[in-house]
């Protein structure tokens, strides 16, 4: 071949990893919207069933939608919702356990329902006291875990979540901000920990099933590049 006519390799390798970095930020916070608004989504409809049956009550001037909610409900649950969904894959990677028990979507789709489900019996089924409902509720989140999920940093980030969640309720309702009927755990009531338990499994394995979707879309465009 003639010395015109030869060919110098260009850096090909930089390409890519500069477009994969790209990606994942890009893809970080599609991630994060899309948590946030299932956060949103799920505190509407699961604070309307908690407020129709009077288990929790506003001030009547802070309600202000059509749901009968706060309005600064949905945001927060949203935030909450993202932030834990970004958190428990970023965990698993720091641990080096992949979490691959059960990961397709109909299976999100169902620890979905079930949470639903705990919720809507913590509001509608009617128990002899409040141990008797907290200890079926507490069975139930365990069951989701281990169903879901089982793994030790799920368990670990739930109890974490739980015991975070019900201590800054606790400080919402001791400031007047609104109030539970028939508090039997300072100012809320016992179940409520196991309502936070399971909602942070639900959450977190619809993180971790964004962020395995997240991992095919880049590996796939790396390969192509």
């Amino acid at each position: 071949m003639a010395e015109g006519e030869t060919q110098s390799p260009g850096p090909k390798k930089c390409g890519p990893y500069i477009s994969s970095v790209t990606s994942r930020s890009v893809n970080l916070m599609i991630r994060g919207v899309v948590l946030f608004f299932i956060g949103v989504f799920l505190a509407l409809v699961l604070n309307l069933l908690q407020i129709q049956r009077n288990v929790t009550l506003f001030p009547p001037d802070v309600i202000a939608s059509i749901f009968s909610s706060a309005w600064w409900v949905p945001p927060c649950c949203g935030t909450a919702s993202a932030v834990i969904g970004l958190l428990y894959p970023c965990i698993d990677r720091h641990l080096g356990e992949p979490h691959k028990f059960k990961r397709e979507w109909s299976s999100v789709m169902r620890c979905v329902a079930v949470f639903v489900g705990i919720n809507h019996a913590s509001a509608k089924v009617d128990f002899d006291n409040n141990i008797q409902l907290s200890l079926t509720l507490a069975a139930l989140s365990i069951g989701l875990w281990w169903t879901f999920d089982r793994s030790r940093s799920g368990f670990g980030l739930g109890i974490g979540i739980a015991f975070l969640a019900t201590l800054v309720t606790q400080l919402l309702v001791y400031n007047g901000v609104y109030q539970y009927t028939s508090p039997d755990f300072l100012y809320v009531r016992s179940w409520l920990p196991c309502i936070f338990f399971a909602g942070g499994i639900t959450m977190g394995n619809i993180g971790r099933q964004l962020a395995m979707y997240e991992c095919k879309v880049i590996a796939e465009k790396f390969h192509q590049e």
